[in-house]
């Protein structure tokens, strides 16, 4: 016959706690039930084991009655493994609680240092983009003068060719001028018949 969810979780419980306190998770997990249902039979299983012990320590003459076979030595061995059982546990419990300072303490130290190196890369990103910064700034303002000299050669070169045209235009007009004074100044070529009169004495007689 299958067991009732009741069951399965006393069942768990009592399989889990030879070896550890049983909780909600772990008695969920071996008896294949709801978290709610471990959670409450879980508390009823916990009660009635309270109420046993309370019950053997309150009146063991009636527990050594039904159990007259096992008489004190049975009380005495059940007692026994109650306190090593309970001495396992401190020992778990303990070894456990160890276990978990002892990581915290690691994740303590690997968070200070993960917050020591995103401080130093915040500083060095921080460096480096006022760096940039600057050298880009430098670099706007070499920009800037180097168009302002651009500038300042294209007038320059402007104005030279300019003066260079009129230079050439002038030029041109005193070529021009200089050239029709020679032609004004230049003496006529006397007549040939003249030049062979004055060779030959038919000059005028005194």
């Amino acid at each position: 016959m299958a067991l009732s969810v009741k069951d399965r979780v006393f069942a768990a419980a009592e399989q889990i706690s030879a070896e550890r306190r049983p909780t909600v998770s772990t008695v969920r997990a071996a008896a294949g039930v709801s978290n709610a249902d471990a959670t409450r039979y879980l508390k009823e299983w916990v009660e009635e084991k309270h109420a046993a012990g309370g019950r053997l320590a309150a009146t063991p003459a009636t527990v050594l009655e039904q159990a007259a076979r096992l008489a004190g030595a049975c009380w005495a061995e059940a007692s026994t493994v109650a306190d090593e059982r309970h001495a396992a546990a401190e020992a778990v419990w303990a070894q456990e609680k160890k276990d978990l300072g002892l990581e915290i303490s690691e994740l303590v130290i690997d968070l200070d240092k993960v917050g020591a190196e995103k401080d130093a890369a915040v500083t060095e990103l921080t460096a480096r983009v006022t760096a940039l910064d600057t050298q880009a700034a430098a670099m706007k303002a070499q920009l800037e003068q180097a168009r302002t000299a651009e500038q300042q050669a294209s007038n320059t070169a402007a104005e030279a060719a300019a003066r260079v045209a009129a230079a050439e235009a002038r030029a041109e007009t005193l070529q021009k001028a200089h050239d029709a004074l020679l032609q004004r100044i230049v003496p006529e070529t006397p007549d040939k018949n003249d030049r062979a009169k004055r060779t030959s004495g038919g000059g005028p007689q005194l």
